[in-house]
């Protein structure tokens, strides 16, 4: 199935790519930007329709400046809320295509673990440069996965049609992303993704991770986050990742990912897989 979809023009010109939406007048892009938030998060978490709270502050920030080729979109539930409810990241790439950076759903409600700073304020860039493994442990026992700083929202199979949708308009049929961890890989399979590079090792990761694999043999309790038993768990081996299990992060392996327009791949490296 394919989503019929008006091609994007403005003012007579075709628009193919973030770049030419960056460089149209604030107005327009600002409209264009705005229709991927899906009104759910607006009625969830009470955002008034206008995107801007009763002092006229916006809870939108946008990030897409003229003659540049990516945009940053951040919408929070308060003005003042240190992590958004939907942060979204989008470039195009020198091959012309459409890539997701960086997409992160909270729920601004549930309690906030310090996962992603240190405890002099240094920043971990997802545990990539330093780890601050005591709130990593009390994120873990709350059930979150790795990089999590609060609950998510649930919203992003909302989300994900109407990013489908607007690359559409862009004349796309496909857009692609590298999910930082393991458990992105997988939510992505789920929502329809397939891969461009990676899926062989995520086969292999699921074949070691069963009884008498490298990966499973490594669960042997030397850290809070190698207990036996995680590999039963998408959280539980994305944790054991995190935390080294594979003698390189999970980031180092070359996995990317699409998504086709209207299409789900049906691509499952981890069959029956409990969260």
């Amino acid at each position: 199935m394919t989503l019929s979809v008006q091609p994007l023009i403005v003012d007579g010109q075709r628009i193919l790519s973030i770049r030419q939406i960056n460089n149209l007048p604030p107005a327009e892009k600002d409209a264009l930007y705005r229709s991927l938030i899906p009104p759910e998060a607006l009625l969830r978490f009470g955002i008034p329709l206008s995107m801007t709270d009763a002092q006229g502050r916006p809870l939108l920030t946008c990030t897409c400046a003229p003659l540049t080729s990516s945009v940053s979109l951040a919408l929070r539930q308060r003005w003042d809320d240190q992590d958004p409810v939907i942060y979204l990241e989008l470039a195009d790439t020198p091959t012309n295509q459409l890539e997701v950076l960086l997409f992160v759903v909270n729920d601004p409600d549930s309690g906030r673990f310090d996962v992603d700073r240190m405890p002099d304020g240094r920043r971990t860039n997802f545990g990539v440069d330093c780890r601050n493994v005591e709130e990593e442990v009390r994120a873990m026992e709350a059930g979150l996965a790795p990089a999590q700083v609060r609950r998510g929202a649930k919203l992003a199979r909302r989300l994900i049609p109407r990013f489908e949708e607007f690359v559409a308009r862009l004349g796309r049929d496909r857009f692609h992303t590298r999910p930082l961890a393991y458990h992105n890989a997988i939510l992505f399979e789920r929502y329809g993704f397939s891969y461009t590079m990676g899926q062989g090792r995520m086969e292999w990761i699921h074949t070691e991770f069963g009884p008498g694999g490298l990966l499973h043999r490594r669960l042997d309790g030397s850290t809070p986050f190698r207990r036996p038993g995680a590999e039963t768990t998408v959280r539980g081996r994305s944790w054991a990742i995190h935390d080294g299990v594979l003698g390189e992060p999970f980031g180092s392996i070359g996995v990317m990912m699409y998504k086709r327009v209207g299409i789900h791949a049906g691509v499952c490296t981890f069959p029956n897989a409990a969260w």
